[in-house]
């Protein structure tokens, strides 16, 4: 990927895609970030998070551009724990069966084809994805399969201009939480971060992506350093 000099990624801003950002800037280049409104509980925290995180770069004189698409109405009546109009989130271990009903349907293909579009637009040869191993159980859009059919369907559909990279997939969180925490410089800065899935501003620490974060940094005994509920 190191010769193409523009690429389009989603930023959640989430760990994942935090890191899959600086990694992308630190070999050169123009990312074109791509985060998305779609009536999530927790996506106005998340969205905070990658605005934040953008800011953060620019104020390294890194190159990098924020696109925000809204889908609100898009995703209105899809079924799903994750969104405003669903259940509550369930708490647990991320590959609880429970985590399931966090399942926002179609979600990775829509995003995929719009960012596709856009790197199209722009001359980007890449669309790259901070999808990881810790996905594959709960999240069919996130699985191996999926990825590889994806591709082969962007390439069908740009006539081969753009192509699909997932440079995390068989990567764990703390496999990341490593490349970010030590591999680039400055390191990603994971305190303005959101994982979180619940609508409250201070993490819950007891929702599935909580407990994946935290044993993530557990892992490489280094302290996470958001704020939880009940940190006092």
């Amino acid at each position: 990927m190191n010769k193409k000099r523009k690429v389009v990624i989603g930023l959640s801003g989430g760990m994942d895609s935090a890191t899959l950002l600086s990694l992308l800037l630190e070999q050169g280049y123009k990312v074109y970030c791509c985060s998305f409104i779609y009536g999530s509980k927790h996506g106005k925290y998340e969205l905070e998070a990658a605005k934040n995180i953008i800011e953060f770069y620019k104020s390294k004189g890194r190159n990098v551009i924020h696109h925000i698409f809204n889908l609100t109405t898009c995703f209105a009546d899809f079924q799903s724990a994750l969104l405003l109009s669903g259940p509550a989130i369930p708490e647990g271990h991320y590959e609880a069966k429970t985590m399931t009903q966090t399942i926002v349907p179609g979600r990775n293909l829509i995003f995929a084809s719009i960012m596709a579009g856009l790197a199209e637009s722009i001359g980007a040869t890449e669309v790259c994805l901070g999808i990881h191993a810790g996905d594959h159980f709960i999240y069919p859009d996130c699985r191996p399969q999926f990825i590889h059919s994806l591709g082969q369907t962007i390439g069908f559909s740009t006539d081969g201009k753009v192509n699909i990279t997932t440079p995390f997939l068989f990567n764990s969180k703390a496999d990341i939480l490593y490349k970010g925490y030590y591999g680039v410089n400055p390191k990603v800065p994971y305190e303005l971060t959101r994982s979180c899935y619940k609508d409250q501003p201070k993490a819950c620490g007891k929702c599935g992506s909580c407990n994946e974060r935290l044993s993530a940094f557990a892992e490489h005994s280094i302290k996470d350093p958001i704020d939880y509920e009940g940190d006092d």
